[in-house]
């Protein structure tokens, strides 16, 4: 039997989601765990039960935050920018068609 460390938990890979640190064995990040926990408010059970891990890998995604909190914060914040200025160069096809239907 062998016996996961907190580091066996967490991988960063270059190339694989443009190498952010994420559950190891997953594509799920630390920031997805963070943004579901942290701002959304879903527990760790939730959280571990909807995408099949263990709750030992959601701790560790949030530890591994707690220890990179300003490298992790800025790339929620990052993201969150990029979203929002492709959300208005690009609006959705539900947003044009309510907008047609003014004209």
């Amino acid at each position: 039997m062998s016996i996961k460390t907190l580091d066996q938990h967490i991988e960063i890979t270059p190339g694989v989601v443009n190498g952010k640190p994420r559950i190891a064995g997953h594509r799920i990040t630390v920031q997805d765990i963070v943004i579901w926990h942290e701002r959304i408010g879903r527990s760790a059970d939730e959280i571990a039960n909807e995408y099949d891990l263990s709750l030992a890998d959601i701790y560790a995604a949030l530890a591994y935050y707690y220890d990179h909190r300003d490298e992790i914060d800025k790339a929620i914040k990052d993201s969150g920018a990029f979203i929002d200025a492709l959300c208005q160069k690009v609006p959705s096809k539900i947003t044009r068609k309510l907008y047609e239907r003014k004209d």
